[in-house]
C-alpha cells in the first residue's frame, strides 16, 4: 500500500551523522524529516501491513555530486521478510532499470580483508589508522573506529567495487546497527543490514529492523551522548515512535532507495545536478 507522511515533523533524529532543517513555526518549530521511517513503522505498528513511500526528504549539509539536501527518496517495508529476502526484491528493482544482469553480495568483513588486508571488526582505532596511512587516506581530526571504516569504505573499497555491477554490502559492525538488529555468528555479533552499490555510488541501505524498543532508546541516548561529546545539539527522542514501538512492530525489514541516484546511473550520469529540474543553487 502506498502511503503518504510528514515532511514536517515535531522531532528530528538522533543520530549524530545527520542534520536536519529546522522550521521556525512561530512560537515553536518542526523539522523536515530525513527519512519518513520513523512514520512508517508508527503505521506498521498499528497494523498497515506491507507499505512504501515515494517523496522528497531533506539532509542539512548534504551537497555535492552525489548529495542534494532535498532530494527523493523511495522507501518501503515488507513484514515477516528478513533483509536476505528484501536485498532479493531491491535486485529486482535496480537490474533491469540499469540493465544488469547479475549481482553479489559480499560482506564487509570480506571486502575489507579484499581491499584493505584488514578486519573491520577486530582491528583496533591504531590499526586503523595504520592501514589508512599505508593506502594514502590521510586522516584529519581526532576520530574514533567508525570514523576510520568509514573513511576506508568511502575511499578505498568503494572505489574498487565501481566495475563490479550491484554490491550488497552485508554484516556490517555490531556499532553501525542503527535500527537494525543484530546477529550473533559465534566469532562476532553483526548488524543485520545491507547496502546497496552500483559503480561505487551507494543506492539503498536496507534494515532487518529492531523490534526492542528499549534496546532503540538506549542507542538513542548513545547517539545523543555523540552529539554532546561533538558539540552538536542534542535531540528528544520521538515519545510518538517509541509509543508505536512499545505496541509492537511487527517483524519486518525495511530499506530506503535514493531515487535521483538511481535515475543519475540510468542516464549513465556521474553528477546528480545533471538530472534534477533544479539543482540546490538554483531553487
Amino acid at each position: 500500500m502506498e502511503v503518504d507522511t510528514p515532511a514536517l515533523g515535531q522531532y528530528a533524529i538522533t543520530d549524530p551523522n545527520i542534520e536536519l532543517f529546522e522550521v521556525s513555526m512561530g512560537d515553536s518549530s518542526r523539522f523536515l524529516q530525513s527519512s519518513p521511517e520513523y512514520a512508517m513503522k508508527r503505521l506498521l505498528a498499528f497494523g498497515s501491513g506491507d507499505i512504501y513511500q515515494l517523496g522528497k526528504v531533506f539532509r542539512s549539509g548534504e551537497h555535492g555530486r552525489k548529495h542534494n539536501p532535498e532530494f527523493a527518496m523511495l522507501e518501503w517495508y515488507r513484514t515477516q521478510w528478513t533483509h536476505y529476502r528484501l536485498m532479493r526484491e531491491v535486485a529486482d528493482l535496480i537490474c533491469p532499470i540499469l540493465n544488469l544482469d547479475s549481482w553479489q553480495v559480499w560482506s564487509i568483513e570480506a571486502l575489507f580483508d579484499h581491499f584493505c588486508q584488514i578486519n573491520p571488526h577486530d582491528a583496533s582505532i591504531e590499526q586503523l589508522q595504520a592501514r589508512a596511512l599505508e593506502l594514502g587516506v590521510e586522516p584529519v581530526g581526532d576520530l574514533e573506529k567508525l570514523d576510520y571504516v568509514d573513511l576506508l569504505m568511502t575511499h578505498v573499497v568503494e572505489p574498487g567495487i565501481t566495475d563490479w555491477g550491484l554490491v550488497f554490502v552485508t554484516d556490517f559492525l555490531m556499532e553501525q546497527a542503527a535500527l537494525s538488529r543484530l546477529i550473533d555468528r559465534g566469532d562476532k555479533v553483526v548488524a543485520a543490514r545491507f547496502e546497496a552499490f552500483v559503480g561505487g555510488v551507494e543506492l539503498a541501505n536496507g534494515y532487518w529492523e529492531e523490534l526492542n524498543p528499549e534496546t532503540l532508546r538506549q542507542r538513542f541516548e548513545s547517539d545523543n551522548a555523540v552529539r554532546r561529546q561533538r558539540g552538536q545539539a542534542t535531540r528528544d527522542i520521538d515519545p510518538r515512535f517509541m509509543h508505536a514501538m512499545n505496541a509492537g512492530l511487527p517483524d519486518c525489514s525495511g530499506v530506503a532507495l535514493g531515487f535521483d541516484r538511481l535515475l543519475m546511473l540510468a542516464q549513465g550520469h556521474t553528477d546528480m545536478s545533471t538530472i534534477l529540474p533544479f539543482t540546490w543553487s538554483q531553487a
